[in-house]
C-alpha cells in the first residue's frame, strides 16, 4: 500500500538532549519527594530517598525501577521521572527497553517532545510501544501533523500498528481532516485484522463522522461485534457536535433499548441534543434518567442541565439545578448569567454575577459578553461604567471582544459618544468591530453617520459582510437615499453578494422603503429563492405606496408556495385591505391570525382594529380593540380614529377619557383623531377646548394638521371670520391642507370671496391639483355663475390639468369591481341598469327629487338628472343589491367625496331595500340606515 510518497521526512521535533548533571538532578530530586504529599507517603519512593542519600548505594533492582516510573506515568510526575531517569544513566541501566518505553511514555505525556524523540532516536531497537507512546503524546497534546510524521517513520521502519496504536493514528488523521490517509490507515486495520476491536472501531467511526460520512460512520459502528456504552457514546457524541441532533435522539434511544445502560457522558451529549432542538419535553425525561441512574451530581451533566433549561425550558428550572451544584465552576456561572440575559432577566443577571464574584469565581470573557449584554437590556449606564472601570484596571479592556461587547452596551444605553470613544481606543479594529459601531449609529437613528462610516471603513482595507451590508441599508431606508441605495446595490454585485439572501432581502426592503418599488419588485423577481422575509419587504413596500391590490396578489402567491405568514407580514396585508376597503379578504387574513396564533402581537392587533375600521366595519373594529390585553398608544388612537371616521364623536371622545384615566398620555396623531371626531360630530365647543389645552396639559404644540382640523371645523360650522383669524395668527404660514379646509368650508357656505382666495393659496402650493379647480368650479356652479365655471374649466385645460374621475368600487365574493360614472363595461352592465331604473320609479314614489343644482354641466334638467342617477356609487349600489344576498351590508368605497345627490338617494334607497348601505369616501364613512346617515348630514 502506498501510505506516503517517499519524501525526506520533515525536521523532528525535539532539540538534543542535554546530558544531567546527577549531583544536582538528585538533590532537587530530594528536595521535590520531601515537599511531595503523594510521593513523600509512599514506602517504596522514600525507601529510594533513603538509599539515595546513602554514599555506599547499591543500585536497586530493575524491577523497582519499572515500579517506580510506571507511578510517574499514572501521576505525570516529570521531575521525579527525570531524576529516575538520571540515575538509569548512571549505572548503565538506560538500554532497558522497558525502562526507555517508561521514558518516552512519561516524556510524551508531559510534553516534553524532544527527549522522548531523543531516547526513540538513540534505541538501537526502537519498538512499537516506543512509538505508539510517542505517537498517543502527539495525538493527545493536539499535534496531529507531528503525530502522523512519528507514524510515517515507523512505518517505513517496517513496525505494525496494534490495537493501542490506531486510534492515535487515527485521532490524529481526524484532527488534520485528512481523509485520505484515513482510508489509507483503515485498510491497514483491515488488512491487520484489528477491525473487529472495539477501541480501534470508536476511532474509525469518530474518524468518518468528523470527516462527514455519517453513512460510512453508521455502518461500521453497526459492524463492531461487542459494543459498550463508549462505543454508543462515539457515534453519539459526533451526531451532537455535527448538529444531527434528531439522529442522535433516535439513537440514544436505539442504545437504551439494546439493553446499554447509559452513563454520565450520554446523558450531557442527550442533553445538549434536546437543546438543540428545543424539545423540553425530551429534555425533562433525559433529567430523570440522569436522577434515576444517580449522575445528577455529575458537574457536566448539571452545567448541561443549566444551559438547557436557561435556553428551551424556563429559567426557574434553570435555577433550581444551578442551586443543587455544591460547587458551581466557571462555566455554571456562565449558563445561568447566560440563560438570565437570554429570557431578558437582565437584572437577575447582574445580581448573580455579584454573587458569582462573592464565591471567588473568576469570571471570563464569556461572563463579561454576558454582564455587557444585560447591562445593555437594562440600559444601567451607571452599572455598566463601573463594570468598564473595572475591566481598565484588569487590563482586560483592550480584549477584542470585551471591546466589541462595550461598544454594544453604550450603543443599546443610547451613549454612542462613549461607543465612539471605545471604537477610537481599540488598537486593532476587524469587521465585527466596525459592524458593532455601525449598528450602534442605525439603532439610535444616526443614519447619516451610520452611511458615512461605510466608506471608512471600506478605505482601511477592512472588508466587510452581510452583517455590514444590511445595517448601511437599514440606514439609507430610513434617509431615503436612493443613490446610495443603488451605490451599495452594485458593490454588492461586485463583491459576489448579489446572491446572497440576507442582502437580497435588504435589498428589496431599502428599494422599497425608497418608493422605487420596480427595483424592489426587479431584485424580488430574480431572487433564486425567496422566504418570508423577502415577501413581507416587497408586501409592505406594495401597501405603503398604495399598489394594495398587488400586496394582497403576492401575499395569495406566498401562501401558495406554503409559506408560513408571520405577524408582522400579517399586519401590512391587513394596512393593504384597510388601504383598498377589502373587507371579506381582511377578515380572510383575520382567520389566518387565529389560525397561526398571532392575536396576542400587539402590531398585528393593532393592524386588525384599523383594517375593520377603514373597511366599515366599527363593531368588528371595536372587538378586535377588546381583544388587545396590553393597549398601547397606537391601539388606542385606531381606535378613536375609527369612531371619528365613522361618526361616533361622543364614542371617539368617552374613548379618550377612557385612555386618560388609564394612564396612557396621548401623541399628536390621537389629538388629530380627537379633533377630526369632533369635526364629524359638529363639536365645536369641544373641540376648541381641546385644541387650546393641547401643550398645557399634554405638552403637545400643534402641528400644521391639528391647525387644519381646528380650521376645518370652524369653517364647517360657519365660523369663517374666526377660521381666518385663526389662520393669520398660526405660528407659521398655512400649508395645502390649510387653505383646502378654508376652501371645503367656502364651498358648504357659498362664500364666493373666500373660496376665490383660498383657491388662489392653493393653487399657488399645488398647481397640478385638479381639486382646487373642481371645488371652486361648485362654488361658481352653486351660485349659477356658469361663464366663471366655463372659465374654470378653460384654465384646467390650458393647463394640462385633468379632474380626477369619480371612482368607486365595491367587493363581492373576493374580487373587487370598478365603476365611473355612467360605466357600461360590467358584464352584468343591462341588469345594473334595469336596477336603477327600478330604483328611480320607487325612489319617486318615496318622494326623492334629484338635486340638479350639484351637476356642473350647463344642460338640460332633464339631462342633469339622468347623470345623476349613473354616478359611480349609485352604479356600485345597483351592482351589490343584484349580486349579493339579501339583507346584507352594502360596502361601497369611492375615492372622492360623495356628492349631496347620491347622499340623499341612499338615505331613501337604504329603506326601499331594507339594507344598511356603508359608503367610503375621501373623508370619512357614512352609514345609511332606515332613512338617514351616521354623518348627521353634517359633512
Amino acid at each position: 500500500m502506498n501510505l506516503w510518497c517517499h519524501k525526506s521526512l520533515h525536521q523532528r521535533l525535539y532539540l538534543p538532549f542535554k546530558s544531567f548533571s546527577v549531583k544536582s538532578h538528585f538533590l532537587f530530586f530530594i528536595k521535590f519527594i520531601k515537599t511531595s504529599t503523594k510521593f513523600s507517603q509512599d514506602p517504596q519512593i522514600t525507601h529510594v530517598l533513603s538509599l539515595t542519600q546513602d554514599t555506599n548505594f547499591i543500585p536497586i533492582t530493575l524491577t523497582a525501577y519499572h515500579k517506580h516510573l510506571s507511578k510517574c506515568n499514572a501521576t505525570k510526575s516529570l521531575s521525579p521521572g527525570m531524576e529516575i531517569h538520571a540515575r538509569v544513566i548512571k549505572f548503565g541501566l538506560s538500554k532497558d527497553p522497558k525502562i526507555r518505553n517508561h521514558l518516552i511514555n512519561l516524556y510524551s505525556k508531559c510534553r516534553f517532545f524532544m527527549y522522548a524523540r531523543k531516547l526513540v532516536d538513540g534505541s538501537s531497537e526502537p519498538d512499537l510501544v516506543s512509538w505508539s507512546a510517542l505517537i498517543s503524546g502527539y495525538a493527545q497534546h493536539g499535534l496531529g501533523k507531528e503525530a502522523l510524521l512519528a507514524f510515517h517513520e515507523m512505518y517505513l521502519l517496517g513496525i505494525k500498528c496494534n490495537e493501542f496504536t490506531f486510534p492515535s493514528v487515527l485521532k490524529a488523521c481526524t484532527m488534520r481532516k485528512d481523509s485520505r490517509l484515513g482510508v489509507q490507515v483503515h485498510g491497514i486495520v483491515v488488512v491487520t485484522g484489528f477491525e473487529a476491536d472495539e477501541f480501534v472501531g470508536n476511532s474509525l467511526v469518530v474518524f468518518y463522522a468528523k470527516c462527514s460520512e455519517f453513512e460510512d460512520s453508521r455502518r461500521l459502528f453497526d459492524a463492531i461485534p461487542q459494543r459498550s456504552v463508549v462505543s454508543w457514546n462515539a457515534l453519539f457524541s459526533c451526531y451532537v457536535q455535527s448538529d444531527f441532533f434528531e439522529r442522535a435522539v433516535e439513537l440514544f434511544h436505539e442504545m437504551v433499548l439494546s439493553g446499554i445502560r447509559p452513563d454520565e457522558f450520554s446523558l450531557s451529549g442527550m442533553i445538549n441534543a434536546c437543546t438543540g432542538l428545543g424539545n423540553s419535553s425530551q429534555g425533562r425525561k433525559t433529567h430523570g434518567y440522569l436522577i434515576k441512574l444517580g449522575y445528577d451530581s455529575d458537574p457536566f451533566s448539571a452545567n448541561a442541565l443549566v444551559d438547557m433549561y436557561s435556553k428551551i425550558g424556563n429559567l426557574e428550572d434553570a435555577v433550581i439545578v444551578f442551586e443543587e451544584i455544591a460547587h458551581p465552576d466557571v462555566v455554571s456561572w456562565n449558563a445561568i448569567i447566560a440563560g438570565c440575559v437570554h429570557h431578558e432577566c437582565h437584572e437577575w443577571a447582574i445580581k448573580l454575577f455579584g454573587q458569582m464574584r462573592g464565591s471567588g469565581t473568576c469570571p471570563n470573557l464569556f461572563t463579561l459578553s454576558s454582564i455587557l449584554k444585560a447591562c445593555a437590556g437594562t440600559e444601567y449606564t451607571e452599572s455598566g461604567r463601573q463594570l468598564h472601570s473595572s475591566l481598565v484596571k484588569r487590563d482586560i479592556n483592550s480584549d477584542f471582544f470585551v471591546g466589541v461587547g462595550l461598544i454594544d452596551m453604550y450603543s443599546k444605553c443610547s451613549m454612542m459618544d462613549d461607543a465612539r470613544r471605545v471604537f477610537d481606543c481599540m488598537p486593532q479594529k476587524d469587521v465585527i468591530a466596525w459592524n458593532a459601531v455601525i449598528s450602534g449609529h442605525s439603532l439610535n437613528g444616526e443614519d447619516m453617520e451610520a452611511v458615512t462610516l461605510f466608506p471608512s471603513m471600506h478605505r482601511e482595507a477592512v472588508g466587510f459582510n452581510q452583517t455590514t451590508l444590511s445595517t448601511v441599508l437599514k440606514s439609507i431606508a430610513s434617509l431615503q437615499g436612493t443613490d446610495f441605495c443603488r451605490q451599495v446595490h452594485a458593490l454588492s454585485m461586485k463583491s459576489g453578494f448579489e446572491s446572497d439572501n440576507y442582502i437580497i432581502n435588504s435589498l428589496i426592503d431599502s428599494y422599497g422603503k425608497c418608493g422605487h418599488i420596480e427595483d424592489a419588485a426587479e431584485i424580488f423577481e430574480e431572487s433564486p429563492i425567496v422566504d418570508l422575509v423577502a415577501f413581507t419587504s416587497m408586501i409592505t413596500a406594495y401597501a405603503q405606496y398604495g399598489q394594495g391590490e398587488e400586496a394582497l396578489k403576492l401575499y395569495l402567491e406566498m401562501r401558495d408556495r406554503g409559506i408560513k405568514p408571520d405577524s408582522f407580514v400579517c399586519s401590512s396585508v391587513l394596512n393593504a385591505c384597510a388601504n383598498l376597503s377589502v373587507y371579506e379578504q381582511g377578515k380572510q387574513v383575520h382567520v389566518h391570525m387565529l389560525k397561526f396564533g398571532f392575536m396576542s402581537d400587539l402590531f398585528a392587533g393593532n393592524s386588525l382594529v384599523n383594517m375593520y375600521a377603514k373597511c366599515g366595519s366599527i363593531d368588528d373594529a371595536n372587538c378586535a380593540f377588546s381583544e388587545i390585553t396590553l393597549r398601547g398608544i397606537v391601539s388606542w388612537s385606531a381606535m378613536i380614529g375609527g369612531l371619528a371616521q365613522h361618526g361616533h364623536g361622543k364614542e371617539a371622545l368617552q374613548l379618550f377619557n377612557q385612555m386618560l384615566m388609564e394612564g396612557v398620555s396621548p401623541n399628536h396623531i390621537t389629538l388629530v383623531s380627537v379633533l377630526c371626531a369632533c369635526n364629524h360630530a359638529g363639536f365645536v365647543a369641544e373641540a376648541k377646548q381641546y385644541f387650546e389645552s393641547m401643550e398645557k396639559l399634554f405638552r403637545i404644540e400643534p402641528t400644521q394638521e391639528h391647525y387644519a382640523c381646528m380650521i376645518d371645523i370652524l369653517g364647517r360650522a360657519g365660523k369663517l371670520q374666526e377660521a381666518m383669524e385663526l389662520v393669520n395668527t398660526m405660528p407659521f404660514q398655512a400649508d395645502a391642507s390649510v387653505w383646502g379646509a378654508l376652501l371645503g368650508a367656502a364651498r358648504i357656505h357659498k362664500n364666493i370671496e373666500l373660496g376665490r382666495k383660498a383657491a388662489e393659496m392653493l393653487l399657488a402650493l399645488e398647481p397640478e391639483k385638479s381639486g382646487t379647480h373642481v371645488l371652486l368650479a361648485n362654488i361658481y356652479a352653486s351660485a349659477c355663475m356658469w361663464e366663471n365655471v366655463a372659465n374654470m374649466r378653460r384654465v384646467m385645460k390650458d393647463s394640462k390639468v385633468k379632474k380626477e374621475p369619480g371612482m368607486s368600487w365595491i367587493e363581492v365574493k373576493d374580487k373587487v369591481y370598478t365603476f365611473i360614472v355612467g360605466d357600461r363595461n360590467h358584464p352584468r352592465s343591462e341588469e345594473i341598469y334595469a336596477k336603477l331604473d327600478e330604483l328611480s320609479e320607487l325612489l319617486n314614489k318615496a318622494g326623492y327629487v334629484p338635486m340638479v343644482e350639484t351637476d356642473l354641466h350647463d344642460v338640460e334638467q332633464r339631462t342633469k338628472e339622468q347623470l345623476l342617477y349613473h354616478h359611480s356609487e349609485k352604479l356600485a349600489v345597483a351592482f351589490a343589491l343584484i349580486a349579493t344576498p339579501p339583507g346584507a351590508p352594502v360596502r361601497v368605497k369611492k375615492n372622492l367625496r360623495i356628492c349631496v345627490d347620491c347622499h340623499t338617494a341612499f338615505k331613501f334607497i337604504c329603506k326601499i331595500v331594507s339594507r344598511e348601505i356603508i359608503v367610503r369616501d375621501i373623508n370619512r364613512f357614512h352609514h345609511f340606515r332606515d332613512g338617514s346617515c351616521s354623518c348627521g348630514d353634517y359633512w
